[in-house]
Order: structure tokens, then C-alpha cells, then sequence
């Protein structure tokens, strides 16, 4: 009995402390977008806002046919405008998926780039590839470039169409002209959606001609439209995006 007891005893010491005891599911505390331990990136089947005015712009997207956003890099305009036109696609909403994005260097230029037109846009459509890549896998994306329900559409080959049915998602518009951005919004058909993402303040054009602060300030007189404007506390990416655009 004594050996026993004294078994007891040595096996009760072994045991850890509480406090080194890690739970199975740790609390999550609430999502913070200057701490980046607290930044799930991993694939949701439900895109979630991660602030106010990222909520507002997915509440807008459902309620109106006319969507402008415009903030600083790293807001998620063109991510939560990607997620929501996969969205309206797979909930059969809207037949197709247009996308557009002026071909203007960031400073620099490439020169002549070889292949046909979807193979000239490419590196331009880059990003938006990449967030349709997440939201669909790179099979199921390729899958329908090809079948043509998702359309690949360059600002300068616009005019004169007319998009019905489609959710059209218009990026990178601080790069467009006053001209170009009314041409384009013109372009607007039945059952369709449009969305202008852009930043204002990061233009690749000359100074003044970028039409997209121009065309948020008149269209902000437009009940039916709305005019998203994000700032720096709706940045999601790197903690110090924000903290060096506040300088920069």
C-alpha cells in the first residue's frame, strides 16, 4: 500500500503547471489591422469586412449598380470588388465577369511585350489575377477565361459596347482620364453591376490628368451611386503601409 501511495504521489508531481498548459482552441482576440499576429490569411469561403468602411463598400456593392472606392494602397478595394463579382457569379446574378484596367506603366516602361492582347494585358491584370486566383483556384479561373465568363477587357477597346448582365470591375481608375472614366461609366447595361477602385493620390499619369477625383466629386450629387471613400485605419496590409503613408 505504501509503495502505492508513493507511486500516487510521484506521478501527481510529474504533472505540468496550469499555466503551461496551452488550450486546444485559444480565445481570438478581435482583429487589429496594425497588429500583424492577428492577420488570418488563410482561405474563407465568406469574405468578411475588416473595418467600418470595408463593410460599407460590401453593403454599397449589394445595394447599387454604381460603385466608386477610393483609398490609399492596401485598403482591399480591389480584392472586396473581386470577391463580390465571384460572388454574384456563382450565385448566377450576373452571367460574366468583366474586367478592365488602364495599360499605364508605373513609371517606367517595359517596351514592346510579344503575344496576342490577352497576353499584353497580362502583366497589368496581374493583380487582379491574383485575387481571382484566391477566390476561384487557378483551374476553375483558367476554366472560364476560356468559356468567356470572365472577359478580359482593355479601357481603350470600350467604347461602343454595352455590358449587360456582367459585374464590372474597373480598377486602377486614378490612371484613367476625366474622358476615359465617363466612357466608361456609359458603358453601364441591364442587370449589371460597376465598380471604380482607385487611389487618387497615387496616379500615374501627369498632374491633373487624372479624372478620378473629379468624377468621385460629381457623382457623390447622384443618389443612386455610391462614393466609398477609405482611409488609412481601413489599411489591411503591413502595419507600416499605413504608418509611411502618413509621411510619404
Amino acid at each position: 500500500m505504501a509503495k502505492r501511495s508513493a507511486r500516487r504521489r510521484d506521478r501527481d508531481l510529474q504533472l505540468p503547471d496550469s499555466a503551461t498548459i496551452h488550450p486546444l482552441f485559444p480565445p481570438r482576440p478581435a482583429y487589429d489591422p496594425l497588429d500583424p499576429q492577428g492577420r488570418d490569411r488563410k482561405y474563407v469561403k465568406n469574405v468578411r469586412a475588416m473595418s467600418a468602411t470595408q463593410q460599407r463598400l460590401m453593403d454599397a456593392i449589394d445595394a447599387h449598380s454604381v460603385v466608386a472606392a477610393l483609398g490609399p494602397a492596401g485598403t482591399g478595394k480591389t480584392y472586396l470588388a473581386i470577391a463580390k463579382a465571384v460572388e454574384a457569379l456563382e450565385q448566377n446574378r450576373v452571367g460574366r465577369i468583366v474586367l478592365s484596367r488602364p495599360a499605364v506603366e508605373a513609371g517606367e516602361s517595359l517596351g514592346f511585350l510579344p503575344g496576342d492582347l490577352q497576353d499584353k494585358l497580362a502583366p497589368y491584370l496581374r493583380p487582379l489575377y491574383d485575387a481571382l486566383t484566391e477566390r476561384l483556384g487557378t483551374k476553375r479561373l483558367k476554366a472560364l477565361v476560356a468559356e468567356g465568363q470572365i472577359e478580359i477587357a482593355p479601357v481603350a477597346y470600350m467604347r461602343g459596347r454595352t455590358l449587360n448582365d456582367c459585374f464590372v470591375v474597373i480598377d486602377e481608375a486614378q490612371n484613367c482620364t476625366y474622358g476615359q472614366l465617363k466612357m466608361l461609366l456609359t458603358r453601364l447595361g441591364w442587370r449589371s453591376t460597376m465598380v471604380l477602385t482607385g487611389d487618387p493620390d497615387q496616379t500615374d499619369l501627369l498632374s491633373g490628368l487624372s479624372g478620378l477625383g473629379e468624377i468621385a466629386n460629381r457623382l457623390d450629387r447622384v443618389a443612386e451611386v455610391a462614393v466609398i471613400r477609405m482611409g488609412e485605419s481601413d489599411i489591411v496590409r503591413h502595419p507600416l503601409v499605413a504608418s509611411m503613408l502618413t509621411v510619404l
